[in-house]
């Protein structure tokens, strides 16, 4: 029984698996066009499961960032995972140790946590390790085969298929924007946001751009679009 957890979480696992392989390519991309090897690259990967933070995470290193401007990037961009872990935490099985949970906090993502919030039979450690294992296959080959194409493809085809990743970004947003007004007036908050701190505050760095335009525009969210407990329940 508990083997067939383990491979039906891998199959599960697949079409995310294959949805990492192409996105992480562009982070490949963009990795080595900001100067970073294709292991570091690679490394990177299989130690964060995080697109938006890796790509913003290269683009501080690139920078020369400081370690404390990589850190409150970190925590804004990923502390919706902390939100995940807490929602799956209500029907793991009993089976789920400490220490399962500590590892399987490593793998949990956006898509991982939509697969597993689906399923009607409390979760085991096995099941969330076959999906994390084939997703995470995913991400870091394709993040290498983008590195490594990264460093022989022509300069120009670079700079297009760098643009791969930001895409992904843009492809996430507009469909909750165009449906829910309040998803549209945050996400073009943050856009105003980061528009006059790239030509009015130049002196800041791209790190804490990110930290401002990503909290302000969650206040002015929270004030202008309060959930009410009815809602919430």
């Amino acid at each position: 029984m508990k083997n067939k957890d383990f491979i039906l979480g891998m199959k599960d696992g697949i079409p995310i698996g294959l949805g990492y392989l192409s996105v992480s390519f562009g982070f490949g991309i963009t990795a080595v066009r900001l100067g970073i090897s294709v292991l570091n690259a690679f490394i990177i990967s299989l130690t964060n499961l995080t697109s938006a933070g890796q790509a913003e995470g290269v683009n501080i290193i690139a920078a020369h960032g400081t370690l404390i401007e990589m850190a409150l990037v970190q925590l804004v961009i990923n502390l919706r995972y902390a939100l995940m872990a807490l929602s799956l935490s209500q029907n793991l099985d009993k089976s789920f140790t400490l220490r399962h949970r500590f590892i399987a906090a490593y793998g949990i993502t956006d898509e991982i946590f939509a697969v597993c919030a689906t399923k009607k039979k409390p979760i085991t450690p096995l099941y969330m390790y076959g999906i994390i294992i084939v997703a995470t296959a995913g991400w870091t080959f394709g993040t290498f085969l983008g590195a490594a194409a990264g460093e022989i493809l022509p300069a120009d085809i670079i700079a297009a298929l760098g643009i791969m990743l930001y895409g992904m970004f843009i492809a996430i947003i507009v469909p909750p924007a165009s449906k829910n007004k309040s998803v549209f007036v945050v996400v073009a908050f943050a856009a105003v946001m980061s528009t006059l701190c790239r030509y009015f505050l130049t002196f800041l760095s791209s790190g804490f751009v990110v930290i401002i335009c990503g909290i302000s525009a969650s206040l002015i969210g929270a004030w202008l679009f309060p959930v009410k407990e009815a809602e919430k329940a």
